[in-house]
């Protein structure tokens, strides 16, 4: 395990898609009002560390990823980076979780985990590529950093860091609304009281 800067770690707030169990993967989907909120909560925790002015802020392309940071980073400025970009799970964009079941059963039976059923898509990234660029975006830390990315990216993001395998990455939670904090290879997560 490798060691990297302290991250403050964000997931972007719920979308309509997240609410319907609609695969988004690199297509877009709006904040739902309670998304909005979520990331009004993610304000509210993160204020503290964002009065640091000298604390860079990376954020996916994505538009859930950069509504999300306009409100929890408070205004703050940002780079953006396409790396932080969620994984790609091909023909699985767009459909719900009901469809892939009924169109792909071997594939959704086999992968009850969102981030493998992502990962075995047709036309997929695929699990190599998509810890690939997120190490890369690790590697690139210099210094303390808050990163705002989404659900997948976070779940690989923090077993990376926390020494996890594929599996028990698969299988950590995949909280909106917090802030994961992610040092010296442990993992403490902020939630708003």
């Amino acid at each position: 395990m490798s060691e990297f800067p302290k991250i403050w770690f964000l997931r972007h707030g719920e979308t309509y898609w997240n609410a319907e169990k609609r695969v988004q993967g690199r297509k877009e989907s709006d904040l739902t009002r309670k998304g909005r909120m979520q990331a009004e909560m993610q304000s509210m925790l993160m204020a503290p560390v964002l009065k640091d002015r000298g604390i860079p802020c990376l954020v996916s392309p994505l538009r859930r990823a950069q509504q999300t940071a306009r409100i929890a980073l408070g205004g703050r400025d940002y780079e953006t980076d396409p790396r932080l970009a969620e994984a790609m799970a091909g023909v699985f964009e767009g459909r719900t979780l009901d469809e892939i079941a009924q169109s792909h059963p071997d594939i959704s039976s086999a992968n009850p985990h969102a981030l493998d059923l992502f990962c075995e898509a047709p036309g997929g990234e695929g699990f190599d590529a998509f810890e690939a660029r997120i190490r890369s975006v690790l590697m690139s830390l210099e210094q303390p950093t808050v990163l705002v990315a989404h659900g997948l990216w976070g779940q690989v993001l923090r077993g990376i860091i926390c020494g996890l395998g594929r599996a028990e990455m698969a299988a950590l939670p995949n909280e909106q609304g917090c802030v994961y904090v992610l040092e010296n290879g442990e993992e403490f997560v902020l939630r708003a009281e």
